[in-house]
């Protein structure tokens, strides 16, 4: 047992490292530029909060043969930029909503990894490090969302983007905060900054994977009543497992309440997969997720 130990402590520790390397010579082969999103300081954020670090440890559980890092204490929310292989016309982008329960951010698994997957079809990736821990009802992350999606709008000409084309992709409580923004963006949830707060944040389109807290309830299929649903919310794309311990349900009622609204919505259910797999590849048919996704956003005309 203690040999098993070591060596997965070893794993984790190596697997830190390579992450690591990986992301920045993914930075510098994207052309990563990382911009804090309150140049002023995070609004409700109290000094001596302390300082984001990794949670993760050899205990946690291995995603497909592989760790997770895992992010807690995040008190600078940031946006982190992966651009596409750039060609002479603006290209579609998406705002990038890791999950993790509210608690922690799966910064690699549900955040660089989909934003390299992104770039391999052509679309410019926005990962938000967005502040955990929060308390419900998250507020704090909306805010945060908010002004992401209107900073990549202020800065579209710069960075290459359409502005008809930005979407937001979350996972687990990441997709909670993706629908949260796609039903609340009208009106923003914290004072006016500077320029960007002026621009629309509305998502052209919503990806939800495995979504959590949407449902009214862990036993019905219901909309939580938070939620607000009408025909000017964006179209969605919805996957989620039968098995997932959070509940299908939360996929099945945000899907049932777009259709009630008249909004365009593709929902994929899958018998098994359970949760928090990402895109890493796996026996279950649930992996072939992301080439649903791609053909979902060409039908769409969000890729070409």
């Amino acid at each position: 047992m203690k040999s098993y130990s070591f060596a997965l402590v070893l794993i984790v520790g190596l697997f830190r490292l390579t992450t690591e390397a990986a992301v920045t010579n993914s930075g510098e082969r994207a052309g990563l530029d990382t911009l804090s999103i309150w140049p002023a300081g995070t609004p409700g954020i109290t000094a001596g909060r302390g300082h984001e670090h990794d949670v993760t440890t050899a205990k946690d559980n291995l995603i497909n043969g592989r760790p997770v890092i895992r992010l807690a204490g995040v008190t600078d929310p940031q946006i982190i930029l992966y651009r596409a292989p750039q060609s002479r016309d603006a290209e579609p982008a998406v705002v990038v909503f890791p999950g993790g329960g509210y608690f922690i951010l799966a910064m690699d698994l549900e955040g660089t990894e989909i934003c390299e997957w992104l770039n391999s079809i052509g679309v410019t990736a926005i990962l938000l490090k967005y502040r955990v821990p929060d308390p419900a009802p998250h507020t704090g992350p909306l805010a945060d969302a908010q002004r992401a999606v209107g900073i990549v709008r202020l800065n579209a000409s710069k960075w290459h983007i359409d502005t008809h084309r930005i979407g937001v992709l979350g996972f687990s409580a990441g997709g909670h905060l993706a629908a949260s923004l796609s039903c609340n963006y009208q009106n923003r949830v914290y004072a006016p900054v500077d320029e960007s707060d002026r621009l629309s944040c509305r998502p052209d389109f919503t990806v939800l994977i495995y979504p959590a807290y949407l449902a009214a309830s862990d036993s019905v299929s219901t909309i939580n009543p938070s939620f607000h649903v009408t025909n000017d919310v964006p179209p969605a794309f919805i996957v989620q497992t039968q098995r997932d311990p959070i509940g299908v349900n939360n996929s099945v009622a945000y899907y049932g309440a777009l259709t009630q609204a008249g909004v365009h919505a593709e929902m994929h259910l899958y018998e098994a997969g359970g949760h928090g797999y990402g895109l890493r590849p796996s026996d279950m048919p649930v992996s072939g997720w992301p080439a649903r996704l791609a053909e979902w956003m060409k039908s769409m005309k969000f890729i070409h």
